[in-house]
């Protein structure tokens, strides 16, 4: 238990964020009576000062100048005293330095369009914010391949679709989305889809100057659904979006057991061009462990039904850290990986997300050491680099292995243009079914913002509710000129 003391709560998520990179796993509490580490931080007029201890007298303490009028300045100085405390109490350096938010791709696309040179950029990440060498490479690399996918791409006239299936044949030990157990709302699978169909018929209008540039159906699992069911929420979306203009149609046929030569062929009837298939694990006592339900078999046959109806696009998705994985099991993943020969392969680092099972049962899931996850990121990006895939678009989350980063890696043209869109916000996404988030980019005196608006996440509440969803939408509209 570590307890955080502050006298006033200027920069508590940076703090806290870094907390939860140099421990990993453990609980952060305010002020608590009982702790085994403790941070206090005290603000006086231009200066922050930190004491960091421990129940067995250990103690490190410091100051920095620290301007609270000046937002940015004071919230790298706090950060970089943070760090730099904890540094020296865990002799451990992060990859990342003191960069703890989710798109740092985001600093070096801008210097990129500022003109700026790859080492200049490097140097930048590495002095400024403390990230090593090879994050900081990585960052660039990534954003210099976004920008060359993003290239010419009107954002004035489009914007990105999603749709989201909630439904899953089980619930992942990691998961934290809105998703729900097939067996268990079976006979709700028909409802959510009519009530989806409304919503879509409602909400094609919302923009009638712009075209969907991508469609993107997510989940949960969409090839959850029958192929009867597919047929019928692909053929409202075509009716009512004209997608004629989408560089890229994507759906998740994540689940391996979810996946039959009927819904491949129903999905590719309507134009789909990009799936992805998910093992996260090609070691079976893994999947298991994570409740998967599906074998390291189902997976090769999903793999090749998909490459037997067409697909040449296909995206898979692995998870580094996952309990009781070493460098060992990750080395068998890629070998399995590589063999099948994607398109593209997406890296998770194995996120401890407060909702999640696994999470609230830490003592049934031992995770592996910061040093070891990051071996796995290494093994990956060399089994990626088999392939011919090169890292395009990265993300991070809060309580991530190791201070890491998720990672799309993709041969040249494989891109996935909705993740990458996703990730640097440069462009408006209309979110429709339960738990979707649309993501509005809007003009503002900074040069732009972001606005968005929630549908509900339970699948009950979206059926009865979808007239509110409908409104939630409709009344932003009636606000925002785009």
């Amino acid at each position: 238990m570590i307890s955080l003391c502050m006298d006033q709560m200027d920069y508590e998520n940076d703090i806290r964020a870094l907390l939860m990179a140099f421990f990993y796993g453990e609980k952060i509490l305010l002020s608590a009576p009982e702790w085994s580490h403790r941070l206090t931080v005290s603000y006086a007029p231009g200066c922050v000062r930190m004491v960091f201890e421990d129940r067995e007298g250990n103690r490190r303490e410091g100051e920095a100048p620290c301007s609270l009028q000046d937002y940015k300045l004071a919230r790298n100085q706090v950060k970089r005293l943070t760090y730099g405390l904890l540094s020296a109490y865990t002799n451990v350096t992060l990859p990342w330095g003191t960069l703890t938010g989710i798109r740092p791709t985001k600093l070096a696309m801008e210097m990129l369009e500022q003109g700026k040179g790859r080492e200049e950029i490097v140097a930048h990440l590495t002095d400024k914010y403390l990230a090593s060498e090879e994050k900081a490479g990585l960052c660039v690399d990534v954003a210099d391949n976004e920008r060359r996918v993003l290239a010419g791409l009107d954002y004035d006239h489009s914007y990105s679709l999603y749709v989201g299936i909630p439904f899953c044949p089980s619930i992942c030990a990691y998961c934290s989305f809105s998703s729900y157990p097939l067996k268990v709302w079976q006979d709700q699978v028909d409802a959510y889809i009519d009530a989806l169909i409304r919503e879509i018929e409602a909400c094609a209008g919302f923009f009638p100057d712009r075209y969907p540039v991508t469609f993107y159906m997510g989940g949960g699992t969409p090839t959850s659904l029958s192929p009867c069911q597919m047929d019928r929420l692909l053929s409202a979306i075509e009716k009512h979006f004209d997608l004629s203009k989408a560089r890229e149609k994507t759906v998740e046929a994540g689940r391996p057991d979810s996946i039959t030569p009927e819904k491949l062929k129903v999905i590719k009837d309507h134009g789909v061009d990009r799936i992805s298939i998910n093992p996260q694990s090609m070691n079976q006592e893994t999947l298991d462990l994570i409740g998967r339900r599906h074998s390291t078999e189902d997976v090769i046959r999903a793999y090749g039904q998909a490459v037997a109806a067409g697909f040449d696009n296909i995206n898979m998705d692995l998870i580094a850290g996952l309990p009781g994985e070493t460098h060992v099991h990750m080395e068998r993943t890629m070998e399995a990986v590589t063999r099948l020969n994607p398109a593209s392969v997406t890296v998770h680092s194995l996120a401890l997300k407060r909702a999640a099972f696994l999470n609230q049962n830490r003592e049934l899931f031992p995770v592996a050491p910061a040093d070891e996850v990051n071996r796995m990121i290494r093994i990956s990006r060399e089994g990626a680099a088999k392939i011919g895939a090169r890292p395009y678009y990265l993300y991070r989350q809060k309580n991530i292995a190791g201070n890491l980063e998720n990672v799309g890696y993709a041969r040249y043209g494989c891109e996935g243009l909705y993740n990458i869109l996703i990730m640097e916000e440069k462009q408006s996404i209309l979110a429709l079914g339960t738990g979707a988030s649309s993501k509005f980019v809007l003009p503002s005196d900074e040069g732009v913002r972001i606005e968005r608006v929630e549908n509900v996440k339970s699948v009950k509440d979206y059926i009865e509710r979808t007239d509110e969803m409908i409104r939630r939408k409709s009344d932003f509209f009636a606000a925002h000129v785009f």
